[in-house]
């Protein structure tokens, strides 16, 4: 485990993970519950850096059923979605405190929102730098590398650390 910086405190049996124990990885996520043969199985919950988790039952390193609970405590529901659907776009924290007055846009669900770096973006689990192609956590640690679907999609869709003017511009001719 020390040549991938994750840790383990718990249980083993015959050398390898077994029993209770708290399993973290590299990236600050923290597993706490049930191992067998250095897998999770049983009770089990993930633990995420941004505060969220995920309470599971596992077998074999697999979650078998689950549920996720966002750092604000909204907690997902397949069968009984009601938040940012098709007709209700809002963030949680406006279902809960309200909207903001007219002229004042909510752009994500923290408030007030995390500032992104200049030429980064920020991709919902860290900040994103399209020319080095690397994710970063929130503590400016290192994530992930992004591949060209990722980058492409965060490109697209997500809050860039910059301001550019966006809207109408006139056509430029060429006498």
């Amino acid at each position: 485990m020390e040549y991938t910086g994750s840790s383990y405190e718990g249980e083993y049996k015959n050398g390898r993970l077994e029993g209770k124990g708290k399993y973290t990885f590299p990236t600050e996520t923290r597993y706490e519950g049930d191992m067998k043969d250095g897998m999770f199985h049983g009770k089990g919950t993930l633990f995420f850096p941004n505060g969220s988790k995920f309470v599971a039952d596992w077998e074999n390193g697999v979650a078998t059923q689950g549920k996720y609970t966002f750092a604000d405590g909204l907690e997902f529901d397949e069968e009984d979605w009601e938040y940012c659907d098709g007709y209700d776009r809002r963030f949680y924290t406006e279902i809960c405190n309200g909207l903001q007055p007219a002229g004042r846009s909510q752009l994500t669900n923290r408030v007030p929102p995390r500032d992104i770096p200049e030429g980064c973006y920020d991709c919902g689990d860290g900040f994103y730098n399209p020319v080095t192609r690397v994710v970063i956590d929130y503590n400016h640690k290192f994530l992930r590398n992004a591949d060209d679907d990722e980058h492409d999609w965060i490109v697209k869709t997500c809050r860039k650390g910059w301001d550019e003017y966006v809207g109408y511009q006139q056509p430029k001719y060429e006498a």
